[in-house]
């Protein structure tokens, strides 16, 4: 049937027969503005999708690790500054950035790898690509420019710093290595040898590089003074695989939390955890009462202790890269305020 039009003030309505479209309201808004309001419709929704995009790339970087990485700079740089008396606080903002998103590529690439091997499922705690939140080769490209972002920084750091070429590609590069070979290539997380990684480039390695950068020149000094904060980072690793040693067994993967045991991995957790503890006291008590400033996150491990005791391990990993980050910051302030020549050195 035909459709008439009856038009009331400033409103139109359409009275249609068999279509079935009976009053049904017109806006009566002109065709250009509909268009208008379309394209700015449009635009929120690319707003939208860019702004998740970026969130997703946030969450794959996992920036609660982030303590590991930054607080051994910020040793090496202030074991720099009681040698030296002095810091270049742009080799220091440059030797961050490059560690950083040498971890951030890192993670990357444990998330890619343990996606293709099956390792991540539903109930991970990554689950970037379970999720389809990113596509693998989003995560791909993603940790490629990461690399290529720290390699542009050490390049930068060559022009600043007064470190031999060699010695800074030497610690960089073996830094670089570590994070893509933790889980990439041979993937050393699934043959038990990750915590070896952790243990070295979260520590020792990290703090040396940000200590070279400043001073000019190797010295086995930083390699001391990481001790505690190696340990305690290691912390974050074992707990995290304590967590997964069910997912990583069905996975086929091997971790020293796996080959040890739910009650020995209880023992190493707590070796790790409490062991920076009593070097701090030796530390205050034979030379400054400064280095005891880390004590005072010692309220904070009891807590982790128990809940992993009673094998109650969800977010124990990130709650234990708090516990880091925090001992890790009252670590350096102390060598900061030690009294000049009170530090022991090699």
């Amino acid at each position: 049937m035909a459709s008439s039009l009856k038009q009331t003030g400033g409103e139109t309505y359409m009275l249609s027969g068999s279509n079935g479209l009976n009053g049904t309201k017109s806006s009566g808004v002109p065709a250009a503005e509909r268009k208008h309001g379309s394209r700015l419709s449009h635009v929120a929704r690319m707003a939208l999708d860019v702004q998740g995009k970026c969130a997703a790339y946030v969450l794959a970087l996992r920036p609660w690790s982030f303590s590991a990485s930054l607080t051994p700079v910020a040793l090496g740089s202030a074991l720099a500054y009681k040698l030296e008396g002095s810091v270049d606080l742009l080799i220091l903002l440059v030797c961050a950035v490059a560690v950083l998103v040498v971890h951030g590529a890192g993670n990357l690439v444990n998330t890619y790898y343990d996606f293709s091997k099956g390792i991540d499922h539903k109930k991970s705690d990554d689950r970037t690509l379970v999720d389809q939140i990113l596509k693998p080769q989003d995560v791909v490209m993603f940790g490629a420019a990461l690399y290529s972002a720290g390699c542009l920084c050490a390049t930068l750091l060559f022009f600043l710093s007064t470190l031999k070429l060699e010695h800074l590609a030497l610690i960089y590069f073996g830094g670089l290595s570590s994070s893509f070979l933790y889980t990439g290539g041979i993937g050393l997380k699934y043959v038990a040898l990750g915590d070896v990684v952790i243990l070295i480039t979260f520590g020792p390695l990290a703090v040396m590089f940000a200590h070279a950068v400043q001073v000019g020149y190797l010295s086995v000094l930083p390699l001391v003074y990481a001790v505690p904060l190696a340990l305690n980072t290691e912390a974050i690793l074992h707990s995290n695989n304590t967590r997964d040693m069910d997912s990583d067994k069905q996975a086929g993967i091997v971790t020293l939390a796996i080959l040890v045991g739910p009650t020995l991995s209880y023992v190493i957790y707590n070796l790790l955890l409490f062991v920076p503890y009593l070097l701090f006291c030796i530390l205050a008590t034979r030379y400054t009462i400064s280095m005891a400033l880390p004590l005072l996150t010692l309220p904070m491990a009891f807590p982790l202790e128990r809940q992993f005791r009673r094998q109650c391990y969800a977010k124990i990993p990130q709650k234990t890269a708090k516990l880091n980050l925090l001992m890790g910051l009252f670590y350096v302030f102390g060598i900061i305020l030690a009294p000049q020549g009170s530090l022991p050195l090699l």
